[in-house]
């Protein structure tokens, strides 16, 4: 089923930063921003066993599991297994992810994507989320951003595991839809290529983003489209750089892109636009883009979140990034 078809509204919660991305987070904060976006509206919920080692299913579940099932979606991801053994945090070999979750649950992640584990993972989401079915299931991180050169052989047994078992899945009823959730492009483009299995759709992290989109638009943005199949945009802030944080892709902010972050707050300002609503928007006005999911930690987050969706943008401003090269120039824009 056609991700458009399953997802509830525009904008979504992202739910990693529940898992303690960076930092220790309160059991209460975390739960009342849970609430916050159920209260603003929102009804389509993202997370992961990685996050956190299941944190950010767990907090999730608390919250979601006293609400009608019926009145939201959720998906989550396979591709790693959480066990009740612990394990050194520091000792973890995530890529260029190794410090994002140091805060998180202690229990020992093992990457599995076979067809066995795939089944398992999605019996535990199930335990952790405390639901009764999972509507969309995301094929996790087989790319180089965790796997370097090796990406493409787990993406190989991925596409001989978790492929065929989550197919088998959705045509049987069991879930929704599935598709990869990812950082990087190149997974979506190459299974884009494959007579089978096929997927429904895609969660594609930090690439189609105001400050990171050109590759994404060239290779996958208009197959996806064409298509029918449909992008979940995650990160639209950039793991916060666009909005004034430290990081970009989850580590330290580089000049370069500190630099693009200060020219386009510059006419940002000039035409009375807020950070949130240029990327929010900007994520949005691609046809692919079926949903945007930013991610928050704290109760306000979802207020700011939801009153950059309604923010009105001057014409005047996309043009000016247009102008400036800001923005690629075949990218659609909200004018």
């Amino acid at each position: 089923m056609a991700l458009k078809d399953i997802i509830k509204g525009s904008v979504g919660f992202g739910s990693a930063p529940l898992g303690n991305m960076f930092r220790e987070i309160p059991e209460a904060e975390a739960r009342e921003t849970v609430e916050a976006a159920w209260n603003s509206g929102i009804r389509y919920f993202d997370t992961a066993p990685f996050y956190g080692a299941g944190l950010a299913e767990l907090r999730l579940g608390q919250v979601l599991g006293g609400k009608p099932r019926s009145d939201y979606v959720i998906s989550t991801k396979v591709g790693r297994l959480i066990l009740d053994e612990v394990e050194d945090v520091s000792a973890r070999d995530l890529g260029e992810k190794s410090e994002v979750f140091k805060f998180g649950r202690p229990n020992r992640i093992v990457n599995d994507y076979s067809a066995d584990a795939t089944l398992r993972s999605i019996e535990d989401s199930l335990k952790r989320l405390g639901t009764d079915r999972i509507d969309i299931a995301f094929v996790h991180d087989v790319a180089q951003d965790f796997y370097g050169d090796e990406w493409l052989s787990v993406f190989e047994t991925a596409r001989k595991g978790a492929f065929r078992a989550l197919d088998r899945l959705r045509d049987e009823g069991v879930i929704g839809a599935w598709g990869l959730g990812v950082n990087r492009v190149e997974p979506i483009e190459l299974i884009l290529g494959l007579d089978e299995p096929r997927p429904d759709g895609f969660l594609l992290a930090g690439r189609y983003s105001l400050l990171d989109h050109d590759k994404a638009l060239e290779r996958v943005m208009p197959t996806v489209a064409a298509e029918g199949l449909g992008i979940i945009a995650g990160g639209p802030y950039s793991s916060g750089a666009l909005v004034g944080g430290p990081n970009f892709e989850y580590a330290p902010i580089t000049l370069a892109i500190r630099d693009k972050v200060a020219w386009i707050k510059a006419s940002a300002e000039q035409h009375g636009v807020s950070m949130k609503a240029a990327g929010l928007q900007f994520a949005l006005a691609h046809p692919a883009v079926v949903a945007v999911i930013p991610g928050a930690s704290k109760p306000a987050r979802i207020a700011e979140d939801h009153a950059a969706l309604g923010e009105v943008i001057p014409s005047g401003f996309w043009r000016d990034l247009r102008e400036a090269g800001l923005v690629n120039a075949e990218a659609p824009l909200p004018l």
